[in-house]
C-alpha cells in the first residue's frame, strides 16, 4: 500500500491548513500523526470504515479527520493552529483495527514520507 501525504505549509498561529493523504489500497483504518523534534510521534485523529472518527484532547475541537471516498483520499483540517502544532505529520493506513487502535502506532502497518507543518506564533 502506498501511501502519500500532501498540503502541509508554514502559517500563523490562528490559521488553518488542510492535508491530504491518498492509499493505493481499500484501507478500513486511516490516521494522522505528528512527530515534533525531540518527541515521540504521537496519534492525533484516526477514522475508521469512513465514519468512526477519534481525536487527541490537544486537538479535539480543533482539528477534522474525514475521508473523501470518491477520490479515496484521507483529509485532516487543521483550525485554530498552534505554535505546538509544528511538527512532521504523517498519514497510516491499516486494512483493519479496533476502535481503541486508531491513535496507535503499533496499529498501522503502512506508512507515508511526512510532511512539515509550521505554525509561527
Amino acid at each position: 500500500v502506498q501511501v502519500v501525504e500532501s498540503g502541509g505549509g508554514s502559517v500563523q498561529a490562528g490559521g488553518s491548513l488542510r492535508l491530504s493523504c491518498a492509499t493505493s489500497g481499500n484501507t478500513v483504518c486511516m490516521g494522522w500523526f505528528r512527530q515534533a523534534p525531540g518527541k515521540e510521534r504521537e496519534g492525533v485523529a484516526g477514522i475508521m470504515s469512513d465514519t468512526y472518527t477519534k481525536y487527541s484532547e490537544s486537538v479535539k475541537g480543533r482539528f477534522t479527520i474525514s475521508k473523501d471516498v470518491a477520490n479515496d483520499t484521507l483529509l485532516l483540517q487543521m483550525n485554530s493552529l498552534k505554535p505546538e502544532d509544528t511538527a512532521m505529520y504523517y498519514c497510516a493506513a491499516s486494512y483493519g483495527c479496533s476502535t481503541s487502535d486508531l491513535l496507535r502506532r503499533n496499529a498501522y502497518p503502512y506508512w507515508g514520507q511526512g510532511i512539515q507543518v509550521t505554525v509561527s506564533s
